[in-house]
């Protein structure tokens, strides 16, 4: 049976947790933070866990992960 791509775009934005959880990184800190709340970006610093719906759909895209 031939090897599977990876998709490249998941490859870039998410990573796995040695539990198996997918990791990412909290959307709109990019630019245009000015008119962001500060306590909007206190909480986005960082990265998060994705639900396990979320989880499901990028996994079909990593088959080595």
């Amino acid at each position: 049976m031939p090897k599977l791509k990876t998709k490249s775009a998941v490859k870039k934005r998410f990573s796995v947790t040695g539990t198996g959880k997918i990791k990412a990184n909290v959307a709109y800190k990019r630019h245009g933070l000015a008119k962001r709340p500060q306590q909007m970006k206190r909480q986005a610093r960082g990265s998060f866990i994705l639900t396990d719906s979320d989880a499901v759909i990028v996994k079909k895209f990593m088959p080595y992960a």
